[in-house]
């Protein structure tokens, strides 16, 4: 067989390129989502796929995590946020469109899963007696390092005074879905997770939960953009989340929704 003269040969490496450059612009969009939206996303984008006949794929993590892949280059097209923080350092990074779009507000709530001796107190002064008495040992949030939820909920505890007789027995999720798993598993006593994922058919039936007061830590803004380079579906995707279809899902799972869009 005859070699390839060298500008053949990078004439196939070329179109090897091209063929794998539209085999991925083929592929649904990649979203990164916050954790808290397993479930409200996960039914959006069911139904966005219904009414559209378009799909995206959603990734999700701890929002502090998904924002240090966008900057290591991960390809995704559109990123949620459960605290706009990190989408106002995206911006200020070049990596984002613009600064995206408030969606909704998120909600903490103390559970208390099913044969624990723990009583869904919203004051948390069970919680107090539980530290005090033994009944507590292990107890559950999201990693405060990275996730929004867990910095949230370390803010609570704090603010009740109890962060630091409770440290020892925290149980870190990696991200908000993971904590509402340690919290209601029967691995803990409780935790204080995320109310979407409370108010979730898979979660729901599983505890008692009591909201936690808005005033006893910073808000959970939520906000999501679109990062450089999205495509007509991601941009079709970000509008239809802030359709009223789209707000009706976020409601039913706890949010408390921004005004409409006009």
């Amino acid at each position: 067989m005859p070699a390839l003269h060298p500008l053949a040969r990078g004439g196939i490496a070329a179109l090897g390129l091209f063929a794998l450059g539209v085999a991925l612009a083929a592929q649904p969009p990649l979203v990164a989502a916050a954790a808290d939206l397993q479930f409200a996303l996960g039914e959006i984008a069911e139904r966005f796929a219904a009414e559209t006949a378009e799909r995206v794929l959603l990734s999700f993590g701890s929002s502090g995590n998904l924002a240090r892949q966008i900057r290591q280059g991960a390809p995704f097209q559109v990123y949620f946020s459960a605290d706009e923080r990190y989408v106002a350092e995206l911006e200020r990074e070049g990596l984002t469109e613009d600064e995206g779009a408030l969606y909704a507000q998120g909600r903490l709530v103390l559970l208390v899963p099913e044969g624990s001796p723990l009583a869904a107190d919203a004051t948390l002064e069970d919680l107090r007696a539980a530290l005090s008495d033994g009944r507590l040992t292990r107890f559950a949030i999201a990693n405060p390092e990275h996730a929004p939820y867990g910095q949230r909920a370390a803010e609570v505890l704090r603010q009740r005074g109890l962060w630091e007789a409770i440290e020892p027995r925290l149980v870190l999720g990696e991200n908000a879905s993971q904590a509402a798993q340690f919290a209601t598993s029967g691995s803990t006593q409780g935790g204080i997770i995320a109310y979407s994922l409370a108010r979730s058919p898979a979660l729901s039936a599983l505890g008692a939960v009591a909201l936690i007061p808005l005033e006893w830590h910073a808000p959970l803004y939520q906000r999501m953009v679109l990062l450089k380079g999205a495509g007509p579906i991601a941009r079709q995707f970000y509008d239809y989340v802030r359709s009223p279809a789209a707000r009706v899902i976020l409601e039913r799972y706890g949010f408390i929704l921004p005004a409409a869009p006009p």
